[in-house]
């Protein structure tokens, strides 16, 4: 009876712990994602890392972060660290507790990029706020205010001369910006019934991660609205067209940000192309080896079935209102050339096909075939030869309705065949220089650089897209609206410290397995450029 009773206690004592330990997980002051849920929906990105001295210090004498978002944001979190998060009466309930940095595209196209700041704290900090508001303190002056009906504070920092908005809610989340309609917007969305929007890493990936990287790939048009003078870049387009939401933790490295996870696909939102590739099985890359040395960026497509694809394409293009014509141009095709393209041309595909921008805005496409002697004679009877080597084709968005929407931008464009490969390009200047790269070997992969970059990729993958921050530097300054151009062309700061980016998809279970990669130059590189 005794070693009953003892057991009895023991049992009882363990669930008491384990509820104990539950109550504690749950907290908003421990659980990241029931803090992640006050975010706006409509953030494009959001970084979230761990307020300790870990990520500190790795990144404390490190170019990584402050190359990426600019030394002006970076003295604004450096504030904000020094003055709020460290300062003695608050310290204690931040340590340990996740923020979250998102960047919410705003109609106002005027202001600068500005980003809402939302964590918890481990108990209601407002008594902790209104005893600093108190103390006299020439570097920050705190007054309380109304934003959106709820308390919060209007925070003076005298070193940079910003006012910070803080809104404290009832459950220790708060929200924080420079900017004050982002937290008024996020204190409405707080008070709404709405589902749970962000994917989130689950508790074992975000507690083994130094930092990681959300993104809202339907929030991606505003942002590069925002961005860039011409709503219609061509940059990172097939992506931004996605509907879908990211989650990717970090792999820390000196000289490079990598981060990797998964793009969760929303089944119930408007199809893309890229929800074609999805269906595909991932694809040795090969076809970046004939990229020309001028490549400012490029978007590289891999298929593991061609025919499979091609019959994905059609009921894309059907679900999108492009048969009509579609079938149009092809029956118009069939009669006057006696020629079933798009059967021929699916038979004929290989494995890989790209769009490749030079640093004179050139634009090359690259398709791979499985036998390119094959496919000529159908490619010389559908255009006007301008030589032996070269024709024009004779009917428009071909490259369109056969390879789909990234290569809408070739409307006749000009053809050659080169070994295995179908090359095309709007411009016969364009099809000679890379014909001449082509055959004197002058590849991007050849170069040291390059492969070094290449060696974080994976080998294998559907869609990737890479950009040259070098080669796309006019490119970029031209543009970029002046604001971000001018940050941008800085030397020995910002993204133009960064040799290049990449971004992989690879399909994994009808989603996206995903890669983002952006590797430093290197320092003998970065010195010589800052000298010029």
């Amino acid at each position: 009876m005794r070693n009953i009773i003892i057991t009895i206690i023991l049992l009882v004592l363990a669930a008491l712990m384990s509820v104990m330990y539950f109550r504690k997980l749950n907290s908003p002051g421990q659980r990241p994602g029931k803090v992640m849920e006050n975010i706006p929906s409509n953030a494009a990105l959001i970084f979230e890392y761990k307020n300790d001295e870990t990520f500190y210090d790795i990144f404390s004498n490190n170019k990584l972060l402050s190359n990426l978002i600019g030394d002006e944001h970076i003295a604004e979190l450096t504030v904000l660290k020094t003055r709020l998060l460290d300062n003695n009466l608050l310290k204690n309930l931040f340590e340990g507790q996740s923020l979250f940095i998102s960047v919410h595209p705003q109609k106002d196209t005027t202001a600068n990029l500005d980003f809402l700041i939302t964590t918890s704290t481990r108990v209601n900090m407002g008594d902790e706020i209104d005893q600093l508001a108190r103390q006299k303190n020439s570097d920050i002056l705190i007054h309380p205010m109304q934003l959106a009906g709820k308390k919060g504070y209007n925070v003076f920092f005298n070193s940079i001369k910003r006012r910070f908005y803080l809104l404290l809610n009832d459950d220790n989340t708060f929200s924080a910006s420079f900017s004050q309609p982002l937290v008024e917007q996020a204190a409405k969305y707080h008070n709404e019934n709405h589902e749970k929007f962000f994917v989130q890493l689950s508790d074992q990936q975000n507690s083994n991660s130094i930092a990681n990287l959300y993104v809202n790939y339907s929030q991606l048009v505003p942002l590069f609205d925002e961005l860039f003078k011409n709503k219609n870049t061509d940059i990172f387009r097939s992506f931004r067209l996605l509907y879908a939401i990211g989650a990717f933790s970090l792999n820390y490295r000196s000289d490079a940000l990598m981060f990797n996870g998964i793009s969760h696909i929303n089944n119930n939102g408007p199809k893309s192309y890229l929800d074609i590739f999805r269906y595909q099985q991932p694809v040795v890359n090969k076809l970046k080896s004939i990229f020309p040395a001028s490549l400012a960026y490029s978007l590289n497509f891999a298929v593991s079935n061609p025919v499979s694809f091609e019959t994905d394409l059609l009921q894309w293009q059907l679900e999108a209102g492009y048969n009509k014509e579609k079938d149009a141009i092809f029956k118009r095709i069939k009669t006057e050339t006696s020629i079933n393209l798009a059967a021929e041309f699916a038979a004929r595909l290989g494995n890989e096909f790209a769009i490749v921008t030079t640093r004179y805005q050139e634009k090359i496409g690259l398709i791979q075939l499985k036998n390119g002697l094959n496919l000529r004679p159908f490619m010389v009877n559908i255009s006007k030869m301008t030589n032996d080597d070269m024709g024009q084709f004779n009917y428009d968005k071909l490259p369109f309705y056969l390879l789909g929407d990234s290569f809408s931008i070739f409307r006749r464009p000009y053809f050659m065949i080169v070994d295995n490969y179908l090359i095309i390009c709007n411009s016969q200047s364009g099809m000679n220089e890379y014909y001449k790269n082509y055959t004197q070997g002058n590849f991007l992969a050849k170069t040291s650089e390059y492969v070094r970059f290449d060696n974080l990729q994976a080998e294998r993958s559907n869609v990737s897209f890479f950009i040259n921050f070098k080669n796309a530097h006019d490119i970029l300054t031209e543009a970029l609206k002046p604001r971000y151009a001018r940050a941008f062309a800085e030397k020995g700061k910002s993204w133009s410290s960064y040799y290049a980016a990449g971004y992989q998809f690879t399909a994994s279970e009808k989603d996206f397995y995903t890669n983002f990669y952006m590797r430093l130059n290197l320092p003998d590189t970065a010195a010589v450029e800052t000298t010029q």
